[in-house]
């Protein structure tokens, strides 16, 4: 299934485009995640930044830089859609964007749930994927 792969927010105002993506795609259950998508959690693929790009509305874009740890994410200020994330402490070179932003089908699932310690008690994954306390790199619980 070659590329690029298109996406949009809700209202349409703002649609990108992503060429290939990198080699995760995750579930993060943290509580920012959960209150900025408004659900469980949150599924984020990664692309590398020369493979995404605005194919329009990116003076749509509004960004909110969390104080506790940096992180920013970007939505649709028409909407509220949320589309991207960026952390201080990730490859500068990676865009984390939502999964369920894109109009297209993609070649990539979710490999991983990760920060399940921060989780909802009221949904436990229980698909099967490893499961880790915080980032990948944090102690494997499942």
């Amino acid at each position: 299934m070659p590329g690029p792969y298109q996406g949009s927010c809700l209202c349409a105002a703002i649609k990108f485009e992503v060429d290939e993506f990198a080699s995760q795609t995750g579930n993060c259950h943290c509580s920012m995640c959960r209150k900025f998508h408004g659900a469980a959690y949150a599924t984020i693929a990664e692309a590398r930044r020369r493979h995404f790009r605005w194919l329009c509305g990116e003076d749509s874009l509004k960004d909110y830089t969390a104080a506790s740890n940096g992180t920013t994410r970007s939505f649709c200020r028409h909407c509220g859609s949320s589309l991207t994330f960026a952390s201080p402490r990730a490859d500068p070179d990676l865009v984390e964007i939502a999964l369920g932003c894109f109009d297209d089908e993609v070649p990539v699932s979710p490999d991983a749930h990760i920060f399940v310690a921060y989780g909802a008690t009221w949904a436990r994954p229980d698909d099967g994927l490893p499961q880790y306390e915080a980032g990948r790199d944090s102690k494997r619980i499942r």
